[in-house]
């Protein structure tokens, strides 16, 4: 797993593709040439093998680093560099902490390719989203709070990555700069609502990698602009 923080640990900007959505030749290819230093493949609803290896197909075609976040058992591909594996913290079902997990590693156990696997600390943060309703999650934090799910999954679990995931808006700063100023060993991603440039510049201040998902699949030129916004963005030293 420490190879795997390695792998990980470059990447700035990473842009998040939902198999479930459909994506053109020529989008997919302007998506992998932009310079992103990755591409996460994942989604809250409809994954299934078909789909989720259609698309790893498609981007095996360019020498880009694939990670799948396996949020669906029946989806989880071989084939990918690297598998992060969601735990979200602010939920009282301890199905999506450990009881998905556990069942996961019941049935998979010998098969799991543990030296490629990384688990992230999810904290979900828009009540709104599917992923908040999907985990029943307990989106209405204050800073504070969200800091304190940071450090629990940063000191006590020791956990490669925190994710802050506002998942179809765009989070609020103050929030994620408290985040920012608890977590000391975690790889910090941001998540939700970039829409462009000014957004990126800002979570990329703040966090050590910005996935951009949505815009995608809305305007790919304005997801294309934030590669750059995010490249030049020098994280906030704290």
């Amino acid at each position: 797993m420490n190879e795997m923080r390695q792998f990980i640990q470059p990447w700035r900007h990473v842009f998040k593709l939902d198999p479930d959505r459909e994506l053109g030749d020529r989008e997919l290819d302007a998506i992998c040439r932009s310079g992103t230093d990755a591409i996460l493949v994942g989604g809250s609803t409809g994954l299934t093998y078909e789909n989720t290896a259609g698309l790893l197909s498609r981007l095996r075609s360019y020498e880009l680093p694939c990670a799948l976040e396996v949020s669906e058992l029946e989806a989880a591909v071989p084939g990918f560099d690297v598998y992060m594996i969601p735990m979200v913290l602010n939920t009282p079902d301890t199905d999506w902490i450990l009881g998905h997990h556990r069942r996961a590693i019941e049935r998979f156990g010998s098969l799991i390719p543990w030296e490629m696997v990384l688990t992230e600390g999810y904290i979900v943060l828009n009540e709104d989203s599917s992923v908040a309703r999907l985990t029943n999650a307990d989106s209405r934090l204050s800073a504070r709070a969200a800091a304190a799910y940071a450090e629990i999954a940063d000191k006590l679990m020791g956990l490669p990555v925190v994710y802050l995931e506002y998942s179809g808006m765009f989070g609020d700063m103050d929030v994620v700069r408290e985040v920012r100023e608890s977590v000391e060993h975690s790889q910090l991603f941001y998540g939700g609502g970039i829409t462009g440039a000014a957004e990126a510049e800002q979570a990329a201040a703040l966090s050590d990698t910005v996935v951009v998902g949505n815009i995608i699949y809305r305007d790919v030129q304005q997801a294309l602009l934030t590669v750059q916004a995010v490249k030049k963005t020098l994280k906030t030293t704290i």
